[in-house]
């Protein structure tokens, strides 16, 4: 659901400091968020899936009376990280703030509260998705994924795929028909690739949600499963948005989820979806920065790659974090870490790893480099590298050769990415 606190800053008011959420007022605090999010009522399907899947021990509500005037929730997630560990982290999320309300601490006490709670849960990250970035930079957040979308020409851009491809099987089916074996392949994508969220009972879901509402003159959710030797590896679901002109048809293929096992069923689906009759354009959102199809097509440029920012992550837990994690190259380094908004992460902390494992305790030592805990969250997934952020004047070297040695141990072979938001 992402957030909305717009505008809040430290000052005083009449609201109430948060609490945690109780059932029976689900209905209102929803309410809270759904108007700052401009007050356009959801589907009823959207509305339940989301009321099932709050964690309302977990979600804070900020009270003015009897009138909800602030509202945050942390789903429990895990989440992969370089190595392959999938690590608790906090899904940070329906932050929202009252119009009425802002300037007046709400948002900040919520992050202050939410945070503690975190850490009281002994879990090292929190990370969410923003609706305006600017506003959790202060709060410790740093961008950490980012995405590719597309606009594809496909009656102009042709797509060269490897060797394999024509032995992969491609059948229609109902989304829901399937979901099993799509989750299935998807759950077994998520130790690969860093950023990537283990899905609970209930979020399989969030893939099937097809209110009218949202298809925007599109067809109804589609969906094709990928098989080779007799076994599902990969699936694509998509809308296709029909369209004619004066030349004759120009539909949209609208591409919602692709995920599979191998690089030939992923080439096999994406081929399918070039290829969909009375279709000139293929429109993809939100895939991931290294995705293979970007070094098959004929011409990039017609493809209209646009990146954007995903995943922001937070290091509640510093050292749990750091150590949490595998390094591709040896790394033994001494960060002096800035973190005025958790200053149990304030200090000197030692990290020493490789990819076999690590291990960040805290020390007396000189510090090799210095940051907030921002940069550190930038750079956990190895998306961003701390050489990038030094270069910016984000992260000081204090040891020649420090800022080498870790930027190139942080890094990840593969793209961080969030398949899905929350």
């Amino acid at each position: 659901m992402g957030d909305n606190g717009t505008g809040s800053t430290d000052g005083t008011g009449s609201a109430t400091g948060p609490r945690p959420l109780r059932q029976d007022e689900w209905d209102k605090w929803y309410g809270t968020l759904i108007r700052a999010f401009s007050g356009v009522p959801e589907s009823a399907d959207e509305k339940e899936l989301w009321n099932s899947l709050t964690e309302t021990d977990r979600s804070l509500g900020v009270w003015d009376g009897g009138e909800c005037v602030g509202t945050a929730g942390a789903f429990s997630f895990r989440m992969t990280v370089p190595g392959g560990a999938q690590l608790p982290a906090a899904g940070v999320t329906m932050v929202s703030v009252a119009a009425t309300h802002r300037r007046r601490g709400v948002l900040t006490s919520m992050m202050r509260r939410q945070l503690d709670d975190v850490r009281s849960w002994g879990e090292p990250l929190a990370v969410l998705t923003a609706s305006e970035p600017a506003i959790y930079g202060r709060f410790g957040y740093g961008a950490a994924t980012f995405q590719v979308s597309a606009e594809i020409d496909t009656g102009r851009v042709r797509l060269s795929v490897p060797d394999g491809t024509d032995e992969v099987r491609l059948r229609y089916a109902a989304p829901a028909d399937v979901l099993d074996e799509c989750e299935a392949v998807y759950a077994r994508l998520v130790p690969g690739r860093p950023g990537m969220l283990a899905r609970r009972p209930g979020w399989e879901r969030l893939g099937l949600l097809d209110p009218e509402s949202g298809r925007d003159g599109a067809s109804p959710l589609q969906c094709v499963v990928a098989r080779r030797d007799g076994a599902v590896t990969g699936y694509a679901r998509f809308r296709v948005r029909p369209a004619w002109g004066p030349a004759g048809h120009n539909g949209t293929v609208v591409l919602e989820a692709l995920a599979g096992l191998d690089p030939a069923t992923e080439a096999a689906l994406w081929r399918f979806l070039f290829d969909v009759d009375l279709t000139t354009t293929l429109t993809a959102r939100g895939r991931p920065v290294d995705e293979a199809w970007q070094y098959q097509v004929s011409d990039i440029r017609r493809c209209q790659p646009r990146v954007r920012d995903g995943l922001y992550v937070r290091l509640v837990d510093v050292g749990a974090a750091l150590a949490a994690r595998t390094y591709q190259a040896p790394v033994d380094v001494v960060f002096e870490v800035e973190d005025a908004f958790c200053p149990w992460n304030q200090g000197r902390w030692r990290l020493s790893g490789d990819a076999k494992g690590a291990s960040c305790e805290r020390t007396a030592d000189a510090a090799d480099l210095a940051l907030s805990v921002r940069e550190l969250g930038a750079a956990y997934l190895g998306g961003v590298t701390l050489g990038a952020l030094a270069a910016a004047g984000r992260v000081r070297e204090l040891r020649p050769g420090a800022l080498a040695e870790a930027s190139v141990g942080f890094a990840s072979d593969v793209a961080p990415w969030l398949p899905h938001g929350f």
